[in-house]
C-alpha cells in the first residue's frame, strides 16, 4: 500500500469535514489522505492550519503538489475527480444544478447549526442572542421542511453530492441540537436517514464526542 499522496485537515466532529470523509469513503479514496486533527474556535485559530488556509476553516486539502485548496464544497468536486467510478457530483446539465442546490441546502442547515452550537457552547448564557439563536434555529426547520416536501425521491435515489451533505447535516443536527425534535416534524427524511446512516461509509465517519 501506498503512502498517502494528500493532506485534510480534519476534525471528525465537524460536519463539512465529515462530507469529505463520507466521500472518500464511498470512492475508495480513504487511504489517499492522511488526516491532521484541528482543534479550533472562531476565537482560537489553529496556528499551522492558518498557513494553508488563512481563513483558518476545516476541511483543506493539501494535494501531493503541496497546493491547498479549501471548502468542502470544492473538496468535493476535485476529489470526484480523482476516481474511475461513477461520478457523486453530475457533470452537467440540470442534474448539476440540481444535485448541488440540494447539497447547498445542506451546507445551510450545517452553517446555522454550527453558528447555534458556538452562540450557545462559547458565549455565557447571559449574553445569547436569543431571538438571533432562533432566527438560525427557523433557518434548518425551513430547510427539513423543503427537503421533506420536495426532495425525498431524489435523495432516495442515489447516495451522491446531495444524499452525502444532507445525511451529514442530520447527523449533526443529532450531534450537537437533539433538543430540534426534527424527526418529528419530518417523518419521510427520518426513514430516509435511518436508511442511509447504516451505509458503511457513514458508520465509518459517526462522530463520537
Amino acid at each position: 500500500m501506498s503512502a498517502p499522496s494528500m493532506t485534510l485537515y480534519h476534525n471528525p466532529l465537524s460536519p463539512f469535514v465529515r462530507k469529505v470523509m463520507v466521500l472518500l469513503h464511498e470512492t475508495g479514496q480513504q487511504d489517499r489522505v492522511a488526516l491532521q486533527n484541528c482543534v479550533l474556535t472562531p476565537v482560537a485559530p489553529d496556528l499551522p492550519l492558518i498557513d494553508d488556509n488563512p481563513l483558518s476553516k476545516i476541511p483543506a486539502l493539501r494535494l501531493a503538489d503541496g497546493n491547498v485548496i479549501h471548502d468542502s464544497r470544492v473538496i468535493l468536486d476535485y476529489l470526484d475527480h480523482q476516481h474511475v467510478g461513477n461520478p457523486l457530483i453530475p457533470r452537467e446539465g440540470s442534474a448539476r444544478w440540481r444535485r448541488l442546490t440540494l447539497a447547498s441546502l445542506a451546507d445551510g442547515i450545517m452553517d446555522a447549526a454550527v453558528l447555534v452550537r458556538y452562540e450557545v457552547a462559547l458565549r455565557a448564557p447571559e449574553k445569547h442572542w436569543d431571538e438571533w439563536l432562533d432566527g438560525q434555529r427557523d433557518k434548518i426547520r425551513r430547510a427539513l421542511a423543503l427537503l421533506e416536501k420536495d426532495a425525498i425521491a431524489e435523495l432516495t435515489s442515489h447516495f451522491d453530492v446531495a444524499a452525502i451533505s444532507v445525511a451529514c447535516a442530520l447527523g449533526y443536527l443529532d450531534l450537537r441540537h437533539p433538543d430540534l425534535e426534527w424527526r418529528e416534524s419530518n417523518p419521510q427524511l427520518a426513514a430516509w436517514y435511518f436508511e442511509v446512516s447504516q451505509r458503511p461509509s457513514m458508520v465509518a465517519t459517526m462522530p463520537k464526542v
